[in-house]
């Protein structure tokens, strides 16, 4: 149990067997940090470093579509958002950019998203971002547990999604497709 809060379920008192001992990282903290102040309950799940979606979700103990990918999108000049994506689908910008209401959107290189997030790809979340951007949330997001990342390599937080958008303040949308098969 986390004692900043007592509702919040932390499974990072043993790591899973085959996880490498790693010390916790800036990211880390910040985003456990925001998970504690948002008040929402989460189990934190800690593995080793994984190199795909099926991967993430067997060490989480979850589906893959239950997975949340992070992704920055870059709006204009200084303006940025995070989207929330179901691990197997995809954004799809037609609907994104109608939900936004805007003709153009763009991905930001690795460089911008760790510097406009706090956090390098692969570790993105919106919680303990060192910028508070808006989200956006796939519907598919709310209804179910699922498992976003926590700030670091092999971190992740498994919570409520319906809970989860309501505190982000996320507006949820479809906005997402499947991904290609192959």
């Amino acid at each position: 149990m986390s004692e900043t809060n007592p509702g919040t379920e932390r499974s990072d008192a043993v790591p899973a067997p085959d996880a490498p001992a790693v010390p916790v990282a800036d990211g880390e903290a910040r985003a456990v940090a925001a998970l504690d102040a948002s008040g929402l309950r989460y189990r934190l799940v800690r593995h080793g470093r994984v190199r795909s979606l099926a991967e993430a979700a067997a060490a989480r103990k979850v589906s893959p579509s239950q997975v949340i990918k992070t992704m920055v999108v870059r709006r204009g000049d200084d303006d940025y958002l995070f989207v929330l994506v179901p691990g197997d689908r995809q954004i799809s910008w037609p609907l994104l950019r109608e939900v936004l209401g805007v003709s153009r959107l763009s991905m930001p290189d690795a460089d911008v998203a760790r510097e406009v997030t706090g956090f390098e790809r692969g570790t993105i979340t919106p919680f303990g971002s060192t910028r508070p951007w808006p989200v956006v949330a796939d519907a598919r997001v709310a209804g179910r547990a699922v498992s976003i990342g926590a700030g670091a390599h092999g971190v992740a937080a498994t919570l409520d999604g319906s809970k989860m958008v309501l505190a982000l303040g996320a507006t949820v949308a479809d906005i997402t497709e499947p991904e290609p098969q192959g």
